[in-house]
């Protein structure tokens, strides 16, 4: 009796193995941003080990080859930019949040042509390879939904950062600006109503931006290589799910839609030992140490010179020592409790016990990995998403924000006082760390299984809120508004005609009483 069981249990097993081991998933990554390819490395690393073919289009291929996984590597389609440069701050100040936007949509259609025109893309799309999912980032173009649709696969969307104005409406998710903040203002949950005003035209104008002058951009690039593709509008009401790197703990709760699901960490991996160097100057640091980074896009070194020394005339005064990722050769007047780098492991830094605060410019990578591991911060915010990263990093009390524009000698120092020596700054990046770490799965876990959820259950139609399909106007209830209000018109009429009638009658009730 036991052996049909057993043959029974193989046979599922075997089944099982096969089904996952034959999927294929094609990836696409036509943005050059390194930070954002570099979110969601992980998952698809982690979806090649667990037995699933993957093929990644992207500016980035594996330095060593990795079993289950294909590279089509994008280098050569671009001449005027290059994916692993920096920028200056002289390119990045004196912005503003609707120009950023709309750099955002511009780049999306230079992205989708040179994506499309590169000879691998071309050979791809008119193969018969047949794939079970394509895995796509909702940044600044959707153009690359016309693959999904030629090759007939059910696709999910990545988000390295909260989700940008132009992503809620293709799944339903509510953006009410009342409460939810834009991506791209400092602003929080909680407003005024002058920042409820901002926060609505704010929204307005990047759909506007995204809907009347980024697609009719995009759309006859994708129609030259894609004939008789179907809407883009409709590919996007198509998209199964969306992962975000995104935590409620960190960065201000809002609802969300079952296809919408927060993964905010995914990148990080196991902590590694330091090097040598570092590990001792760390370690040996009898206050602690202030780590400080502008990110893999800013160069430091071009920091004005009135703000490079307002940090280095403040980080003198400290007792703690500071580690500066400095891209250039040497750091004049550098105090000697400063070690500069051009690139430090900056994760396995983070979850050094002795580092006591975190200076950055508030990108999410790196909020999210201070907010794991409990470190404070001082945010200085200078474009994109980075500005509502450090909003809502205040807000939760583990670090203050200080504005580019506000950098000064005591300014700097003041901020390092607050964070070093305030406990409350401490004890609240230990709370958002423990709430954001108390998850039943990892944020790699919860990614995998629902791509693979997705998968097994062929684009996971079910879950697809009605909301999706709504004209505006319905979802909005205007049309249930204009009833009531109508309505409410056609009563106060009727009991005006009504008032005015019983009045004239009184009226001249009255008169003939008065002439009898």
């Amino acid at each position: 009796m036991v052996f049909p069981w057993f043959t029974a249990l193989l046979v599922c097993l075997t089944w099982n193995a096969q089904s996952s081991t034959q999927s294929r998933i094609l990836g696409i990554f036509g943005h050059i941003g390194k930070s954002h390819f570099f979110v969601f490395e992980p998952l698809l690393k982690a979806l090649a080990a667990k037995g699933h073919n993957i093929t990644v289009i992207s500016y980035f291929p594996q330095k060593k080859i990795l079993p289950n996984y294909t590279d089509i590597d994008l280098h050569g389609s671009v001449t005027t930019l290059e994916p692993t440069g920096g920028v200056t701050f002289e390119d990045i100040t004196g912005g503003s949040n609707f120009g950023t936007a709309r750099m955002v949509v511009d780049l999306g259609a230079q992205d989708c042509e040179r994506v499309y025109s590169h000879p691998s893309i071309m050979k791809l799309i008119h193969s018969e390879e047949k794939f079970d999912l394509v895995i796509n980032e909702l940044f600044n173009t959707d153009c690359y939904l016309g693959i999904a649709d030629r090759l007939k696969s059910p696709h999910i969307a990545l988000s390295s950062h909260a989700l940008v104005p132009w992503a809620n409406d293709r799944f339903g998710n509510p953006d009410n600006p009342a409460y939810i903040p834009n991506l791209f203002l400092l602003l929080s949950n909680r407003m005024d109503f002058f920042e409820r005003f901002q926060n609505t035209l704010t929204l307005l104008y990047h759909k506007i931006i995204y809907y009347y002058i980024s697609d009719p951009k995009v759309i006859p690039i994708f129609k030259k290589y894609l004939v008789n593709s179907s809407p883009l509008e409709e590919l996007k009401r198509n998209t199964s799910l969306i992962l975000v790197n995104t935590h409620f703990s960190l960065n201000q709760p809002r609802p969300l839609v079952p296809t919408v699901i927060e993964v905010g960490g995914i990148h990080f991996q196991q902590p590694k030992n330091l090097p040598v160097d570092l590990d001792k100057f760390i370690s040996e640091a009898k206050h602690g140490v202030v780590y400080f980074s502008m990110g893999s896009m800013i160069r430091a070194e071009t920091f004005p010179e009135e703000k490079r020394r307002a940090f280095l005339e403040a980080f003198s005064e400290l007792p703690q020592r500071v580690l500066w990722k400095w891209e250039g050769d040497e750091l004049p007047d550098k105090p000697d409790n400063v070690l500069t780098q051009k690139w430090m492991p900056q994760f396995d830094i983070l979850c050094h016990p002795n580092i006591r605060a975190y200076i950055g410019h508030g990108g999410l990578l790196g909020t999210l990995e201070a907010a794991s591991r409990g470190v404070p911060m001082i945010g200085i915010p200078m474009f994109g998403d980075q500005f509502n990263n450090m909003k809502s990093m205040a807000e939760t009390g583990m670090g203050l924000v200080l504005q580019y524009k506000d950098i000064t000698k005591n300014n700097v120092r003041e901020a390092l006082r607050a964070v070093l020596e305030n406990p409350s700054y401490q004890e609240n990046a230990k709370r958002v760390s423990r709430a954001f770490n108390d998850r039943p799965l990892s944020p790699l876990d919860t990614a995998v299984y629902w791509t693979e959820y997705v998968i097994r259950h062929r684009g996971a139609p079910h879950m697809r809120t009605a909301a999706v399909d709504m004209p505006w106007y319905q979802y909005l209830l205007l049309d249930v508004i204009a009833v009531l209000s109508i309505g409410a018109c056609a009563i106060l009429y009727i009991s005006y005609l009504t008032l005015a009638t019983v009045y004239n009658l009184i009226l001249r009730t009255t008169s003939k009483t008065k002439t009898q």
